[in-house]
């Protein structure tokens, strides 16, 4: 499910997906339609260290340079995009209304319930609304997704990529952006991944890990914990007295010192499993769920070598690396080799991306 923050419907126009997350911007455009997409090209530029925090943008000039030096390296013409607001910025309530209403009378009906629910003025938030379907209770009702951000956050965002001449055509929720993608991963399991599978979608970021418990169309649980990349980062500044910015440097670029795989990655690895393995436990002892089919990994850490098959041993559940790309056809710019490193980073990306296809 998707939202549209209504800055302007996309019209199936070319459209490039654009993910800031707080360690990189992420671009995506994709080519073709349901079923048979095609990608078309990607980027990604790293952020100056800081310039986003809890996913607020902090340095406003060093994202923009960046979505500018993103934008050049893609290589495309088209200068509309997608954009996603972090999921815990955005305050999102499931209400009933009587399926008769006009669209004009469902927004008054939308401002009052949105009242009760979000602690600013509405003057201060973007607000917006979906029609879900039919409510479950009764067929002369319908089940309304009503979202709601402080305008801040979207403003940012929106004069980030405006800054260097982008127009953001949609506003999205991280969470919605990577479910879509999702989807593109759940056909590649056997069966299509069947409706009774659970997944377990684990976004391991820079600052936190992100745990979502996916089953069938619909997210059943999610939670976040305070672990990252970062601490990965910290681990070799501390080991080898270098800046954290040098420490980030080498991890893209290597060659690694000699004691690195087994001193510093195996301890980190290690700890991560650990920490999947806990989530897992609060899932169990939370909800009435006591299995979960399948591990799917995505964001930065995601690319560490190795770190599948530790998951797999820790959890003893089937792990994978996350990628919406491997039965998309492939343009002659993307190196595949290339992309399947960085697959699991541009889930967001490629979700915001499919946007343009939106009915």
């Amino acid at each position: 499910m998707e939202i549209d923050l209504s800055i302007l419907n996309p019209k199936a126009r070319s459209m490039v997906g654009l993910d800031i997350s707080s360690s990189a911007v992420k671009m995506v455009e994709l080519s073709g339609g349901a079923g048979a997409y095609q990608l078309e090209r990607y980027a990604i530029e790293p952020l100056p260290s800081g310039a986003v925090v809890d996913g607020n943008i902090a340095n406003l000039d060093g994202v923009s340079e960046t979505i500018g030096r993103c934008w050049k390296r893609l290589g495309t013409s088209t200068k509309f995009v997608a954009m996603a607001l972090p999921t815990a910025a955005v305050i999102t309530k499931k209400i009933i209304l009587p399926a008769n209403l006009r669209e004009s009378e469902m927004e008054v009906q939308v401002e009052s319930e949105a009242n009760q629910y979000i602690p600013f003025a509405l003057e201060e938030v973007n607000l917006d609304f979906q029609v879900v379907g039919p409510a479950p209770s009764s067929p002369d009702e319908i089940e309304v997704l009503i979202a709601a951000s402080r305008k801040e956050g979207v403003e940012d965002r929106v004069a980030s990529a405006e800054a260097v001449g982008l127009k953001p055509l949609v506003m999205d929720v991280e969470a919605y952006a990577t479910l879509a993608a999702f989807d593109l991963v759940r056909e590649q399991f056997p069966g299509g991944g069947a409706e009774d599978q659970v997944f377990a979608l684990v976004d391991i970021g820079a600052n936190a890990m992100k745990v979502g418990m996916i089953k069938g169309e619909q997210q059943v649980y999610n939670r976040e914990q305070a672990f990252g990349g970062n601490q990965l980062t910290q681990d070799m500044v501390r080991a080898y007295g270098m800046s954290h910015d040098e420490a980030e440097t080498l991890k893209r670029t290597g060659p690694m010192p000699d004691n690195y795989e087994a001193e510093i990655l195996r301890p980190f690895l290690d700890n991560l499993a650990l920490e999947v393995s806990r989530a897992l436990q609060f899932f169990f002892t939370s909800t009435q769920f006591n299995e979960v089919h399948h591990i799917v990994l995505m964001g930065g850490s995601a690319l560490l070598p190795g770190i599948g098959e530790i998951v797999a041993e820790r959890t003893q559940i089937d792990t994978v690396c996350a990628n919406p790309f491997a039965k998309m056809s492939l343009s002659q710019r993307v190196r595949p080799k290339q992309l399947l490193a960085d697959a699991p980073t541009l889930m967001v990306a490629c979700g915001l991306a499919l946007r343009r296809f939106d009915q």
